[in-house]
């Protein structure tokens, strides 16, 4: 699919990448209080870190007499690698070092660089709770900043977070200064002396990837030993991703190693040789020889156990490398990590590696962005390059390797070069993408690569239930295995369709080496026929081979360009095939065969018995060959069927190994004919056909059937009254608006878990619905029952119930919905496993509480909007288990007698009649005093218990009064009006944009 970008300037900014930068004005920012420490123990240490030529920024005595960080200063903060605070008995009584503190943290703390707190006479506790002489700055600040809420805040957070931070402690009366300061010269020099590896010319992309990386492996937790996998794709940026996360918390580290290319290296030299680097960088000088991999492990062991490590195993393909290099997590001292990456993530899952990181392709901005800066060096774009670079990203899909190849290889070319070349891309890959590519292939059993070729030359795009039953099918033995060793390969993937999808360049290898076995005159003799053309060849020349085993046959759509005709677009209409209809005759070991598109000039005449697979959309004729013998055909799928009914007369009684029949988006079906005879029938869909009126009784006897789909068939007014389908899985009826009746069930179901009923013109459920024993989930959605259905009592493994009328005005369902309860509650228990009930719009009285407190009483989410009560009754209350209750949209609600015990969310959105009593009542602290809950109700105030200390242009600070509130609560209020605000969190202080009056208070316990 094209992708299409707007130039509408000659430059567009780059994406940035800063805090990806290695390049620093200073190694240590030391902060520090001028009367505690200048001329004893901040200055020897500066001394020693000058002597030793480390370069550091020290404040003179002019830049401490003002009140405010000045931008030089700042600026010095911001270019440091290191920052050293030292942590002294007056620091905290300086604004100035507090603002200091607060701007170290952020801009080098927060950009995962290493802060070391000095706790100079001073203990860490001292500082954490703000106690002694911190408790007595505070306190000062606290008189002279009292209209700076935020101020103070920020201060407190500060002083608590670099608290928690390792550091160095110095006691008066114990130890030596210079030993102290010896120690902390040696630490930084071994840090500095550190040179960052190089990572990429133009990072793109990397700052988000890298924070998402750093956010897995938790730096600041000192006791666990935490391993992260990063995998994807041959040539995506896992090294690249690995080495900047490597050089940015690098420092924090007592030892680093990276171990670099292991799958590539480990071939030549071993893994004695990956151990031995390993020691030698942990150790330095006291690293040792060894000659065996299980000396090697046993020295790593006795030897880094105590230290904190960082460790980076790149490109790991072989088990063995990590049981040699990082075995188990004690191998490493408290507070080490291990970054592994692997194209293979069941490596991960066999190491016990559970955090990890799928690298995703670049978005198309940050593609452009790299391709500009490769082809250019850049960021002007000169607009008559604008259709090749569209194409070129278009052509790479997000891929780094492939965009740096393309804009390395046509730097500073003409556009007719560009477009010369990327003819040559497109029909045949990159070899050096290529080799990247097919080093993962390569790594595959020879079964794996035969399933990899079927998926990326045909396959790809089904389902992967469709896919394994394709491929079962076609082997004649589950191939689950295959394809999840192809996921774990990262050459492919399952989307969240559950759709199976492969980077458009891996499936460009893959048909490439299926090409290999191609010869051009003879395209029959190819075990799969996949391109068009060469398809339509073999079927218009009738030169088909017994070597074919698949066929498939979808002709591409092209784009269309300006006023150009979609028609006389080769592609954007069915190709025509002007055939015979005996091409297959020859092809005696076909087993599938997939046509999705195409317009056929004659039916086919015949169809070999060989056939495990037929999908034939537009198949065209209402019969099939007289001769086809389908003892084998396990997949019948005719999407688009355009003949009122199929004829399976001739052939159903041969169906002997058909498991999936399949008559999806048929606009021509109006009936589904008698399949009794398909007994091993598995699955049977005729989803989307629009005029189907009837389906065959036939069809509620098949003993094997695991999934009836008849979803959206909307003029559908017969189905089988009797249903007797013991194996069956799966019901699908949406939106079968015309069906009056949901059919009896004659024996018990128990493998239905799920059923949808929405848009469904079913009046009432009979009772044999609870043969469905085991059903959790229901859902009548938009349905035409006029009353809650009784039989649902009956389910007593139900535990989630969803209906939703049409509303007060124009609903289906009546004030009658209460009637499926009474009369009830003598003759049969309640509905104990029920815990999310949701009755939208359903006319529900005042009287439905008393009634569900009965029936449901394990209730955790009860969703009641567009509903006709007044009142919230006091017998709520006895909904003990009840987390989530809305009643948005209740317009006629008036009171709130009671709130459930244990409530978490509470929503009464547009709830417009609510008294002024009631809402004063839910603002009450005592409805929810030591407890955490969300109430969303209609409000134009802010409570009286809130005082507030500040305001002023779109911000508004303040505080409880007293202790009214539970010390661990914080309360948040904030008005809507149509749209959500801008929102944001900085230094613990929520902020609000954009809030405006008359809208709905939101308080937030947190």
């Amino acid at each position: 699919m094209a992708l299409h970008f707007s130039f509408s300037s000659s430059t567009r900014p780059f994406s940035s990448s800063s805090s990806i930068s290695y390049s620093w004005k200073y190694d240590v920012f030391i902060s520090f209080r001028g009367e505690d420490t200048r001329y004893g123990f901040t200055g020897y240490l500066y001394d020693a870190l000058c002597k030793k030529g480390i370069h550091t920024f020290i404040d003179d005595e002019e830049l401490q007499k003002g009140e405010e960080i000045t931008p030089s200063l700042f600026s010095s903060i911001q270019e440091s690698r290191i920052g050293i605070i030292v942590l002294s008995p007056n620091y905290a009584s300086s604004s100035f070092c507090l603002d200091e503190l607060v701007e170290v943290l952020r801009c080098i703390k927060g950009n995962n660089r290493l802060v070391l707190p000095v706790f100079y006479k001073v203990h860490p506790s001292d500082v954490r709770h703000q106690r002694n002489c911190f408790r007595e700055a505070m306190a000062k600040h606290k008189k002279r900043f009292k209209n700076d809420f935020n101020k103070l805040h920020k201060w407190k957070e500060a002083l608590h977070q670099v608290a928690n931070l390792s550091g160095y402690h110095f006691k008066d009366g114990v130890g030596y200064e210079h030993k102290l300061i010896k120690n902390i010269v040696e630490d930084i020099s071994r840090k500095v002396r550190r040179v960052p590896l190089p990572v990429a010319d133009y990072p793109v992309g990397l700052e988000s990837r890298v924070s998402e990386v750093i956010s897995l492996l938790e730096i600041e937790s000192d006791d666990a030993v935490h391993m992260v996998g990063i995998h994807g794709i041959g040539g995506i940026g896992k090294t690249t991703l690995a080495l900047a996360v490597f050089n940015l918390i690098a420092d924090h580290f007592e030892c680093v190693c990276f171990l670099e290319n292991m799958r590539e290296n480990s071939n030549k030299y071993g893994l004695v040789h990956f151990q031995n680097i390993l020691l030698r960088k942990m150790l330095g000088k006291e690293g040792v020889q060894i000659d065996g991999v299980k000396e090697g492990t046993s020295q790593i062991q006795q030897r880094l156990c105590r230290k904190r490590v960082l460790l980076i195993l790149d490109d790991v393909d072989e088990q063995e490398q990590l049981k040699s290099i990082a075995g188990k997590p004690d191998w490493f001292g408290g507070g080490s990590r291990v970054i592994i990456t692997t194209r293979d993530t069941h490596l991960l899952k066999l190491h016990g590696v559970e955090r990890t990181y799928d690298v995703q392709c670049l978005n198309e901005e940050e593609s452009l962005n790299l391709l500009m800066w490769k082809t250019f060096k850049s960021d002007t774009i000169i607009p008559s390059y604008a259709d090749v670079l569209n194409r070129a990203i278009t052509y790479a899909s997000g891929h780094p390797l492939a965009l740096e190849l393309i804009g390395s290889n046509l730097f500073g070319k003409e556009v007719q070069v560009w477009e010369s070349a990327l003819d040559q891309f497109e029909k045949h890959l990159d070899h050096k993408i290529h080799k990247i590519f097919r080093v993962s292939f390569d790594a595959l059993g020879e079964q794996e690569q035969i399933v990899f070729l079927d998926i990326a030359c045909c396959f790809k795009g089904y389902t992967s239930k469709e896919l394994s039953d394709l491929l079962e099918a076609h082997y004649g033995r589950s191939m689950k295995y295959h394809i999840e060793v192809l996921v774990q390969k990262s050459l492919i993937k399952i989307n969240h369709h559950y759709k199976v999808t492969m980077h458009d360049l891996i499936e460009d290898m893959g048909k490439e080496i299926d090409n290999l076995e191609k010869s051009a005159e003879m395209p029959g003799k190819c075990r799969r026929l996949w391109y068009y053309k060469d398809v339509v060849k073999v079927l218009e020349d009738n030169q088909g081979t017994s070597v074919t085993e698949i066929i498939y046959l979808e002709v591409p759509s092209f784009e269309v360009k300006g006023d150009e005709d979609p028609f006389k677009k080769e592609g954007n209409k069915d190709v025509a095939v002007k055939w015979d209809g005996t091409a297959f005759k020859e092809m005696k070991n076909l087993k599938t065969l997939i046509i999705k598109n195409g317009c056929f000039s004659e039916r086919p005449k015949h169809l070999p018995k060989s056939l495990r697979v037929l999908e034939w959309q537009k198949y065209p004729s209402e019969y099939f060959p007289l001769d086809f013998q389908p003892e084998m055909l396990c997949i019948l799928k005719l999407p688009d069927y355009v003949y009122p009914s199929p004829k399976l007369d001739s052939i159903s009684k041969k169906l002997v190994s058909l498991k999936v029949l399949k008559f999806n988006g048929s606009n021509s079906l109006k009936e589904i004919p008698d399949v009794s005879s398909l007994h091993s029938l598995q699955e049977l869909s005729f989803k989307g056909c629009r005029n189907l009126v009837t389906v065959d009784n036939s069809v509620g006897f098949l003993p094997k059937l695991k999934i009836l789909n008849a979803e959206d068939c909307d003029k559908l007014s017969y189905f089988p009254p009797v249903i007797q389908l013991p194996s069956l899985e799966a019901l699908f009826l949406s939106g079968c608006s015309s069906l009056e009746y949901f059919p009896e069930i004659q024996q018990e179901i128990e493998k239905v878990k799920s059923l949808d009923l929405s848009n469904v013109g079913i009046k009432d459920l009979p009772c044999s619905f609870r043969n469905l024993s085991r059903l959790r989930d229901l859902y009548l959605n938009g349905s035409e029952m006029c009353k809650m259905p009784s039989v649902i009592t009956m389910m007593q493994q139900l535990s989630s119930c969803d209906i939703k009328g049409g509303g007060n005005n124009k609903g289906r369902v009546s004030g009658k919905l209460e009637e499926g309860f009474q009369g009830m509650l003598t003759r049969l228990l309640p509905s104990e496993n029920l815990t999310s009930l949701f009755l939208e719009n359903t006319n529900l009285s005042d009287e439905f509480f008393p009634l569900a407190v009965a029936w449901f009483p394990n209730v955790e989410w009860l969703d009641l909007r567009g509903n006709n009560f007044t009142s919230l009754p006091e017998c709520v209350q006895q909904f003990r288990f009840l987390r989530k209750l809305t009643v948005n949209d209740c317009t006629h609600l008036r009171e709130i007698r009671g709130i459930p015990p244990n409530l978490e969310y509470f929503s009464a959105v547009n709830c417009k009649s609510l008294s002024p009593r009631t809402k004063h009542l839910l603002l009450n602290q005592g409805w929810y005093e030591d407890r955490s809950t969300t109430f969303l109700i209609p409000g134009e105030r802010i409570p009286r218990w809130f005082e507030q200390r500040c305001s002023g242009g779109t911000c508004i600070y303040f505080w409880f009064r007293g202790t009214i509130f539970p010390a661990k609560s914080l309360c948040v209020a904030f008005l809507l009006n149509d749209h959500i605000p801008s929102l944001s969190r900085k230094d613990g202080i929520v902020h609000y944009q954009n809030v405006k009056k008359d809208g709905i208070l939101r308080m937030f316990h947190l």
